[in-house]
């Protein structure tokens, strides 16, 4: 009897009413987990420990007349602004290995401007080259559809750690006035030893 008179306290015990604690805590960004960092302009989270503070060589240019640069932390290597007026973001950015593939990457930048995907023999026509010091590129050039027009000029490199990505996204107009600067840059590519 005393064992069930026990056992029936301990369970009347155990349903008691739980109370729930608020706390609010201010976000900074030592509290932010890496994915809620800000985003830089490809799209990507940039990360404290990305892929351009592990490469064995980097990614380096001639930057065209009039253009600044800043380097990035994070995925985004660096941000290139050119001497046109308007919106214009040009984006160097690094990741590991094949980073998704080629198709993939043209499909989600075709996405980025409003337009349909297309397939790999879409892919084969609309893919121009550029031979550089630091290796082949594919070069895209894409306007979108409307009355305000978007345009895009990609390029990808695939060395033997990572895939480099170069991008002028903006508007039609700026980004038109700055495409030869763009390709001056990107034949300018060449690879230098980490320090």
């Amino acid at each position: 009897m005393r064992i069930c008179l026990l056992a029936l306290l301990l369970a009347f015990a155990g349903c008691r009413r739980a109370e729930v604690t608020h706390y609010q805590v201010k976000k900074t960004a030592e509290t932010q987990p890496p994915s809620a960092l800000a985003m830089d302009g490809a799209g990507a989270n940039a990360v404290p420990d990305s892929r351009a503070d592990r490469l064995t060589s980097t990614l380096e240019w001639t930057l065209p007349k009039g253009w600044t640069e800043s380097r990035a932390a994070g995925v985004r290597y660096a941000t290139l602004k050119p001497a046109a007026n308007g919106k214009v973001d040009i984006s160097v950015v690094v990741l590991p290995g094949p980073a998704g593939g080629e198709l993939a990457n043209v499909n989600r930048w075709r996405g980025q401007i409003g337009l349909a995907a297309i397939d790999e023999q879409t892919l084969a026509k609309a893919r121009s080259s550029i031979k550089t010091k630091a290796g082949a590129l594919s070069v895209y050039d894409f306007v979108s559809d409307g009355d305000k027009k978007s345009r895009m000029l990609a390029a990808i490199l695939v060395s033997e750690e990572s895939t480099w990505f170069i991008k002028m996204l903006g508007d039609e107009n700026p980004v038109a006035s700055s495409r030869s600067d763009f390709l001056h840059l990107l034949r300018s590519l060449h690879f230098d030893a980490a320090n």
